[in-house]
């Protein structure tokens, strides 16, 4: 999804965020786990780090300069580390070091972390579809995770993450839409929300504002915005 120059910018950016908001301790364990990860071809080293990195690391909340976050924006448009704890970010960058030379090998390791994953591992993995390799590979998996109840997950794939709007059909950014205002999302951070509207989404999004006012329920304001921009 993006090129490997901006991938590569943004590897050696996480990797500052995390030594600055790491132990030393804790930041030579990861590098560890890295170079584990680099030589073996089977999946459990993959699935035990990445499964002991938040007894490890610590859930606290990353600090960001305010510098970074620009250079984020900068490189990926729609991106943002907000509010990400570092057992998160830790994770995804742990994913981006992962050998992609041998794509069944890699399929499969990540695969296998989707159908192994609780529920805050399945927030790193969706976190990281922007930065995994073979685009395409992932663009199910988005769809699967839009049908999730678990509202942290819909968090992670739907705010601040550009993959969504990047690589849906127009039917599947349609149900993500439709699930943020049914789920009651904030739906302004969904990135690429107004660039793609679309005509489908406007009439269906008509039909649920007059099932709303006829219930006597409120409508959300931007749900106009976008049925004028669909039309």
């Amino acid at each position: 999804m993006i090129d490997l120059e901006r991938k590569k910018q943004l590897n050696e950016l996480f990797q500052q965020i995390l030594k600055q908001n790491l132990t030393l301790d804790a930041w030579s364990w990861l590098v560890l786990k890295v170079e584990a990860i680099k030589t073996e071809e089977k999946t459990l080293q993959l699935n035990q780090s990445f499964s002991q990195i938040p007894r490890m690391l610590g859930k606290n909340q990353v600090i960001i300069q305010p510098e970074e976050s620009v250079e984020i924006s900068t490189l990926l448009p729609g991106f943002s580390l907000q509010e990400w704890s570092s057992d998160r970010l830790a994770r995804v960058w742990l994913l981006m070091q992962l050998p992609d030379h041998n794509k069944e090998v890699y399929l499969h390791k990540i695969n296998n972390l989707f159908i192994a994953s609780e529920m805050n591992e399945l927030i790193a993995l969706y976190s990281a579809l922007p930065f995994l390799s073979y685009t395409e590979e992932w663009v199910s998996r988005c769809e699967e995770g839009i049908r999730s109840n678990i509202g942290t997950v819909l968090d992670a794939i739907m705010y601040h993450n550009p993959f969504p709007a990047k690589t849906l059909t127009e039917a599947a950014w349609n149900q993500l839409v439709l699930k943020a205002f049914f789920t009651e999302k904030d739906v302004n951070q969904i990135t690429g929300l107004k660039e793609r509207a679309n005509q489908a989404l406007a009439c269906t999004l008509n039909d649920y504002v007059e099932e709303r006012l006829a219930a006597h329920r409120t409508v959300h304001p931007e749900i106009y915005q976008l049925i004028e921009l669909g039309k």
